[in-house]
């Protein structure tokens, strides 16, 4: 039944929900955009609870879990406040909102609208009612309404542990109303009707007796007693392979009625009239066929979504073959049965299966003639069991096959050339192919690459063998191994055979050992099982060369890498190592994350670094000339590639040269064509650049580490990641003075100096340019005295000390004299020196520092230090009452800082060129570009210049009565950690929407 039909019903609901399925509301018959999906799991946690006030930590618990976002419950009524702008009446007061505010929390108001839930509990009520009243007809009607509501799965789609628990409620309550519904049915004799629906949550459920008992007794009023001997038979099979239990004693019942041909009794029910029966027919004997599949694997777990792929139905008319590729262990041939077990009643003729050892630890596979001589065997075709050459055995076989229809289970396979011949011949087979390799030159309608199981999944799997009390400390301690075991299923079954009925203490102490990477492979192996093993044999397969590009991957500094990584390991081009990559990727020793990046699953990252190990000698043959120690030079070149990139991503870029120590950075901008390609780069690396920084100095590589760590600070705060880049000069810092390269003692400092001052902490931004100038100044470093002369100087500036500015300027100007072809450097001290006449309203002084600062910026190939003095000069030129200058320079601004990712920088733009467009007269544009400045400023950063910039885009809302736009981003804006005057703003916002007169109409 339509749910927008049956909640019509109500008596003009001012709204409607529907959750029951993906959550949907109405106005009347006008659908409501319910906004994000964790907006939609807080409104689901209210309107389940309606009535009852829920305070904020548990609407925080609820939505987000143990991963609460950085602003904690301050996110609440920001949430609220969007939810009820979508949701109230226009002209409506809070007094009438769906959502009410109150003492510690929020409430849904339930007489405001109607919920699906709701009206779902009252009709199956009502149902239940008419069912004890002896009105089983309209029980039946009242339950199938109830179902009707039902539009799939319930809230579908929403996030949060609060909806986790409420989808399974609500999907046990489904269960349990189409079972009262197929029982009144039976009672009424309408078997028929519950026939269809019973197969179908059979086969959903297929471990639920109630669900069977019922689907045998539909089956045997209906005369098909045959069938329902088959579900009892499918079912007893299910619960003793997979579960070790018999069936239980209504099931056993119901099963023995039929077998005596007899009525299957029923517990009364007031006024029930009985189903009629027929006499029963004899059972049919099952079909014979050869059956050779394994015994289904215990314990199976997950892979439900590459179960249906599997499964899907197939085209009649044709041979259908299926593919599951993965890494050794990943459970490819236990998902190959369980779904050929699952498919084995369409295949009359019989379900084959293969084992073609295409990954055995010794070199001998089996031989293609005598899997097609057993195949031959296998469906009675003893002719051409003679024959010796491989074509006429595959014409043999297809001869054989293409009256039947069969399932073919061919188990690790080494190549698509290895199974050609076995196809066989029949309409409508089916053959399923697993192995390591991915086998594209296969002809397939489905392909599936196994992943490792979901750390749910894993775990779960893992309890399931080993049993245990479910305690608490239990459950942690599993989810440690599961996650230790790199969710992989093969490690999983060793971990769990060694664990079976040990107590606690000893699955602790293996989850200790196995955190112990030098032990990890050597703790997976019981009996002839071993993860080591497994892996040995993928990587003995490979050519030679592959061999030393795996070797190269245990050296990687980050879980993922691309091909420049790879090149600079290897000492190889680009595309050669792409090449190596991808042979590894179809091997399934790598998995490609995205079209260019790839990584290694942990424990095959544990390998590749035991291989790596056990080949200290690992010069290319290629190259009679590499050094002694290859690993140690691998190292050095990837390092210098994150350093090449950090640094010309940097505004600075390459203008401070290492003036000490090794450095293996690339010759000019090694493989970069400029800053943003760097800067891509470093995007894709995405929160690895830390574990570089950590990976340099774990390997000895001080140098690398601080030049790494000071060439990110730039490309790091302009993107508001002041935390990893703090963490990445905290870790270096200490060991700055073992560094060859003295001068980065201070350059350390400095960087930390502009990362402070960034954040508006001027006085901490002051003690580290301070202390950065005092190192250079003792060490006769002029470059990096003037750096952190020139922060010192900025800085000043920004706390409104023009004296003490200019004095550090002057220092600055003096020491840049002493410098050779520092454009970069000059260019910002000329930048800041117009600050500082444009402040004292001296601006032709300004303009002329400004203009030469482009010059220079543009010579350096600095793009932020361009972007920057753009903005000035456009800031400047509007002071100058000249707009149409002003916004030539500011569009230039605006490409940048786009290109750049700078946030505050872009948001800063936009606001001017909105101001320019004003005194343009151009109010619409002016608008646009205020909307925009007001997109990119992101809710989780807070740079002093962000908050600005909100401050001023909350006043300009209010000024031009755009109150509500004003009080939505002041609510986002108050989330930031450093926003200033909250209360100020919000008094005065109040006022301002006090005075305001009411809209018309």
């Amino acid at each position: 039944m339509p749910i927008t039909r049956e909640l019509s019903t109500d008596a003009t609901p001012h709204l409607r929900f529907a959750l029951l399925g993906p959550p949907q509301a109405w106005r009347g018959d006008t659908p409501v955009d319910l906004g994000p999906v964790r907006e939609q799991a807080l409104l689901a946690a209210l309107l389940l609870r309606p009535g009852r006030t829920v305070s904020r930590q548990q609407l925080l618990d609820g939505v987000w879990g143990a991963e609460p976002p950085g602003t904690g419950a301050k996110v609440i009524p920001v949430y609220v406040h969007r939810l009820r702008k979508r949701l109230d009446a226009l002209g409506n007061g809070t007094a009438d909102s769906v959502l009410v505010t109150a003492r510690g929390g929020y409430r849904f108001a339930p007489g405001n609208a109607a919920v699906d839930v709701v009206r779902c509990e009252e009709t199956a009520a009502a149902g239940r009612a008419a069912r004890d009243a002896g009105d089983l007809d309209a029980a039946v009607d009242a339950w199938s309404a109830a179902l009707g509501l039902f539009r799939g799965e319930p809230l579908a789609g929403v996030p949060g542990p609060f909806a986790e628990g409420e989808r399974l409620r609500l999907a046990e309550r489904r269960l349990v109303l189409a079972q009262d519904l197929a029982e009144c049915r039976l009672r009424l004799g309408r078997h028929a009707e519950a026939v269809g629906e019973l197969f179908a949550l059979t086969a959903a459920h297929p471990y639920n007796e109630a669900l069977a008992a019922l689907l045998m007794r539909a089956l045997h009023t209906g005369d098909r007693q045959a069938d329902a001997l088959d579900v009892y038979a499918t079912v007893r099979r299910r619960l003793v392979d997979e579960q070790g239990v018999e069936p239980g004693a209504e099931l056993r019942r119901v099963h023995e009625a039929i077998l005596r041909g007899t009525p299957v009794p029923v517990a009364a029910v007031p006024g029930a009239r009985p189903a009629g029966t027929r006499p029963s027919a004899p059972a049919r004997p099952p079909h014979r066929s050869r059956q050779e599949l394994p015994v289904d694997i215990g314990n199976f777990t997950g892979r439900e979504r590459e179960h249906g792929l599997l499964v899907a139905p197939a085209d009649a008319r044709v041979v259908t073959v299926r593919t599951v590729d993965g890494m050794a262990g990943i459970g490819k041939t236990a998902l190959a049965v369980h779904a050929a077990r699952a498919l084995a009643d369409g295949y009359p003729d019989g379900c084959l299966f293969v084992e073609l050892h295409g990954h055995r630890d010794d070199p001998e596979t089996v031989g293609r003639q005598g899997v097609l001589r057993r195949l031959l065997r296998s469906v009675g075709a003893g002719e051409g069991e003679d024959f010796e050459d491989l074509d006429e055995l595959a014409a043999s076989w297809r001869a054989a096959t293409v009256s039947l229809r069969l399932l073919l289970v061919l188990d690790d396979a080494s190549a698509a050339e290895q199974v050609r011949p076995l196809l066989p011949a029949g309409p409508g087979s089916m053959v399923l192919v697993t192995s390591r390799q991915r086998l594209t030159g296969l002809d397939a309608d489905r392909r599936i690459s196994l992943s490792p199981l979901g750390i749910d999944e894993a775990a779960g799997l893992l309890t399931r063998i080993v049993g245990g009390e479910g305690s608490a400390r239990e459950h942690a301690a599993v989810r440690e191994l599961a996650a230790l075991c790199d969710r992989l299923p093969l490690a999983l079954r060793i971990v769990g055979a060694r664990i079976q009925d040990r107590p606690l203490w000893a699955v602790e102490a293996l989850a200790a050992r196995l955190a112990d990477d030098e032990r990890r492979l050597d703790e997976l192996a019981v009996e002839d099982r071993s993860v080591e093993v497994a892996f040995r044999v993928s990587y003995g397969q490979l050519p030679p060369g592959e061999q030393r590009a795996f070797r190269a991957l245990g050296l990687s500094p980050t879980v993922q890498l691309d091909r420049l990584a790879l090149a600079a390991l290897l000492d190889r081009s680009p595309d050669e190592a792409e090449q190596a990559l991808e042979y590894l990727a179809n091997a399934s020793l790598v998995q490609q994350v995205t079209a260019d990046r790839y990584r290694l699953h942990d424990l095959m990252a544990v390998y590749a670094r035991r291989v790596a190990a056990a080949h200290p000698s690992d010069a290319d043959p290629a190259d009679p000339a590499d050094p002694a120690d290859p690993a140690e030079a691998a190292r050095g070149r990837v390092f210098g590639l994150y350093v090449a990139a950090a640094r010309l991503a940097s505004d600075w870029g390459t203008s401070v040269p290492p003036t000490a120590g090794p450095c293996q950075v690339p010759p000019d901008n090694g493989p970069f064509t400029d800053w943003e390609d760097a800067a891509a780069w470093l995007d894709a690396a995405g929160g690895e650049l830390v574990d570089v920084v950590g990976q340099a100095v774990a390997s000895g590589r001080v140098d690398d580490a601080c030049r790494l760590a000071e060439g990110l600070v730039d490309y790091l705060t302009r993107q508001g990641r002041f935390h990893e880049c703090r963490t990445a000069l905290e870790t270096v810092l200490p060991l700055a003075g073992r560094a060859t390269d003295r001068r980065l003692v201070s350059a350390l400092r400095t960087g930390l100096g502009v990362m402070y001052g960034l954040q508006g902490r001027y006085q901490q931004a002051r003690a580290w340019f301070t202390e950065a100038l005092d190192l250079s100044r003792r060490a006769a470093d002029p470059h990096e005295q003037a750096r952190a002369a020139a922060g010192l100087g900025t800085f000043a500036n920004l706390e409104g000390d023009t004296e003490e500015s200019m004095t550090h300027f002057a220092e600055v100007a003096r020491l840049v004299g002493t410098l050779e072809h520092d454009d970069w450097l000059m260019g910002s001290v000329m930048t800041r020196v117009g600050d500082i006449h444009h402040q004292l309203d001296e601006y032709e002084k300004a303009y002329d520092r400004y203009t030469e600062a482009i010059a220079l910026a543009e010579k350096s190939g600095s793009p932020r230090l361009l972007g920057k003095t753009l903005l000035r000069l456009g800031r400047l030129q509007l002071d100058l009452d000249r707009p149409t200058e002003a916004v030539r320079a500011l569009e230039r601004a605006e490409d940048l800082a786009r290109r750049l990712g700078d946030v505050p920088l872009h948001s800063a733009v936009l606001d001017r060129l909105a101001t320019a467009e004003t005194a343009l007269g151009n109010p619409a544009s002016a608008a646009a570009h205020r909307r925009r400045s007001r997109a990119v400023l992101d809710e989780q950063t807070g740079t002093h210049s962000e908050i600005a910039i909100r401050h001023q885009l909350i006043w300009y809302g209010a000024a031009t009565e755009d109150l509500a736009g004003a009080r939505d981003f002041f609510e986002r804006a108050t989330a930031l950690p450093e926003t200033a005057d909250r209360a100020r703003i919000s008094r005065v916002l109040d006022a301002l929407g006090h005075r305001r007169p009411p809209e018309a109409g």
